[in-house]
């Protein structure tokens, strides 16, 4: 199979794929703290990868994965150190650039994927700019929470991705071996008792207010199977959302 990575490619080859109407997949991450465990470019390793995975399935839709932003929106884990964000103006301007260079090329649609909690205010405000600035259909998904009812059952305390947690060292023990600092795990948890709840009042809260570890939920329950089953799921659901739109464009 010829690689679906936009990076992998030479020019004449993603000119054949502008002309064939492929979809670009555009990754957008993090780096940011991720506990005691695990390396700061977890959103951005889990992200690309998901996206690549996708892109492989859907074999009967023409794809591109494009390289991952690996900056984003990520002030809430300054205190920790290890973290690089953006301001607002900073990842608008961008996102927006990398999509008038994509349509520059003669691409028309573009699927942003998500692999970070943080992003996702942000993507939701733009939208609406980027359909005014550029003539390319854009959509945009968080990968793990496209798959969350698929996530659940595969969980043992989380129904859901949560940061540094069962669900992403599972899957960086798959996607990046090697990179999981096992004999830490055992300090790899924290917030159990936090009770999700309903928000009617917002302000900001630093991750130092919610978690000492820099862990919300537990990561001592991580698994290379879970691992691999949760990036099936996500994957799936990824690809089926592929299919999806190109049917209705």
């Amino acid at each position: 199979m010829a690689s679906v990575l936009w990076q992998d490619l030479t020019a004449e080859e993603l000119r054949v794929k502008a002309a064939a109407d492929a979809i670009v997949v555009l990754p957008v991450a993090s780096i940011e703290q991720h506990g005691p465990h695990l390396p700061v470019g977890v959103d951005t390793i889990l992200c690309g990868g998901v996206c690549k995975a996708a892109a492989e399935r859907a074999d009967d839709v023409d794809v591109v994965v494009a390289p991952t932003l690996w900056c984003g929106m990520a002030e809430h884990h300054m205190a920790f150190g290890g973290t690089f964000t953006f301001d607002i103006p900073t990842y608008r301007a961008v996102l927006l650039s990398f999509l008038k260079s994509i349509e520059r090329h003669g691409f028309h649609r573009v699927l942003i994927v998500n692999g970070h909690g943080g992003n996702i205010a942000a993507l939701t405000a733009f939208l609406p700019d980027f359909a005014r600035e550029t003539r390319l259909h854009v959509e945009a998904t968080t990968y793990f929470m496209l798959a969350e009812a698929a996530l659940g059952p595969l969980l043992e305390d989380q129904k859901g991705v949560q940061h540094a947690c069962e669900v992403e060292t599972s899957m960086m023990m798959v996607l990046a071996p090697g990179s999981v600092r096992e004999p830490r795990l055992s300090e790899a948890f924290g917030a159990l008792d936090r009770a999700p709840r309903r928000q009617v009042v917002s302000r900001h809260r630093s991750f130092r207010e919610m978690t000492e570890t820099g862990v919300v939920g537990d990561a001592r329950r991580a698994t290379p199977q879970k691992g691999q089953a949760c990036l099936d799921a996500c994957a799936d659901a990824l690809a089926d959302l592929l299919r999806a739109m190109e049917r209705a464009t």
